[in-house]
């Protein structure tokens, strides 16, 4: 079964736009990890201010290996010693996993 990791961001009003910006940036940089299958990035639209960031994965194993990973740490350095432009988007961070119990249909839209 496919494993699913949500990791569920606070996000301050006002800075999801720098949030994305940054993603953005990153694109790709998680799409050669072994295991790896997708990644979405949810901009609340109601209910909630967080953001969250959707993976899905082989197996757990593969995630755990990726977060273990040195391309993993620098994703995801402090921002202790970065410029205040390079200052954290997110004021918390919640990791939820998941394994697929069930599937239907798939992702068709990709004018994205």
């Amino acid at each position: 079964m496919t494993f699913v990791a949500i990791n569920v961001l606070a996000v301050p009003e006002g800075a999801g736009s720098k949030l994305e910006e940054r993603f953005s940036g990153r694109a790709g940089a998680v799409d050669q990890a072994p295991g790896f299958l997708s990644f979405e990035l949810l901009r609340p639209l109601s209910g909630s201010s967080d953001y969250m960031v959707v993976t899905h994965w082989r197996s757990q194993q593969d995630f755990q290996d990726w977060t273990a990973s040195q391309s993993f740490r620098h994703g995801h350095a402090s921002a202790a010693g970065r410029p205040s432009d390079r200052a954290p988007t997110a004021s918390g961070s919640e990791i939820m996993t998941f394994e697929v119990a069930q599937r239907s249909g798939g992702v068709t839209d990709k004018s994205d």
